[in-house]
């Protein structure tokens, strides 16, 4: 594949009255790890939910693999934020990975030996052989997340979302979830998108940087973005960015509320 996997062109989005963001141009490579950061509010999910074709544009415009976006395409891999409801449906962890590969089909299909070699290769990935018969109500979350991640990569997606799916998890955990999902997208020559409010379990692995704030947003990489001048223009107000130990804190940015919050990157 010789073009970029996502562009996104002069795009904007408007929710009730007001612009979450405009203007925002982003072309995504093959294997390229982006992570999109931002305070609550600021339309970090609403990006991927647009980019799955659930949330109209008001202008511009997505396009995958050089087609506009459209709605359930196999060929992008979804982790979505974790759900208490979703942990009380009556299935177990294999049918999570299944429905990965046919959830977009009705009715019943048998396994091909595509499907097969696929199934158990992430089985296998994500260790959930022991745990794949178990229903996902009695998985605790790093385990339900290892199955969450698999479902989004079994069918070999050329594009990943994931939005906050490390929430809620300790750093062991956090770390396990991350290298599964960097390994296998490497894998497949997958792009990943992953939306998170701590950059620091995956900042070895970021190519890039994308920071939406109050409508506005800023692109490149950790060491030009995350910087006390870059985030300071972005807000327009003053900003500390604080390094220690290959580690990063964001403080004093605010939200779209004009709360006073604190980015726990530490």
């Amino acid at each position: 594949m010789s073009g970029p996997v996502l562009e996104i062109k002069n795009a904007k989005l408007e929710l009730d009255g007001r612009v979450i963001w405009e203007n925002l141009n982003l072309d995504v490579k093959q294997n390229e790890f982006i992570a999109i950061l931002g305070a609550n509010g600021s339309g970090k999910s609403s990006l991927l939910k647009a980019i799955l074709g659930q949330l109209p544009l008001s202008a511009g415009s997505i396009e995958l693999n050089s087609k506009k976006i459209r709605r359930g395409s196999r060929r992008v891999g979804y982790v979505p934020q974790s759900r208490q409801t979703e942990a009380t449906m009556p299935i177990r962890g294999k049918d999570l990975l299944w429905l990965g590969l046919n959830g977009h089909r009705f009715g019943f299909w048998p396994a091909s030996k595509t499907a097969r070699t696929q199934f158990d290769h992430i089985i296998e990935a994500i260790g959930g052989k022991e745990l794949q018969h178990h229903p996902i109500s009695e998985m605790s979350g790093g385990e339900l997340q290892r199955f969450r991640v698999g479902q989004a990569v079994i069918s070999e997606p050329d594009l990943i979302l994931a939005d906050e799916p490390l929430s809620a998890l300790d750093y062991n955990q956090q770390a396990a979830i991350a290298e599964l999902l960097s390994r296998e997208s490497k894998e497949h020559n997958a792009a990943v998108l992953f939306v998170t409010h701590d950059v620091n379990p995956i900042l070895n692995m970021v190519d890039r940087v994308l920071y939406l704030a109050d409508g506005k947003f800023s692109i490149g990489t950790p060491d030009e973005v995350l910087t006390s001048k870059t985030l300071s223009a972005l807000y327009g107000t003053p900003i500390d960015v604080v390094r220690n130990q290959g580690r990063i804190l964001v403080l004093g940015a605010h939200d779209n509320h004009d709360h006073h919050y604190q980015e726990e990157w530490s």
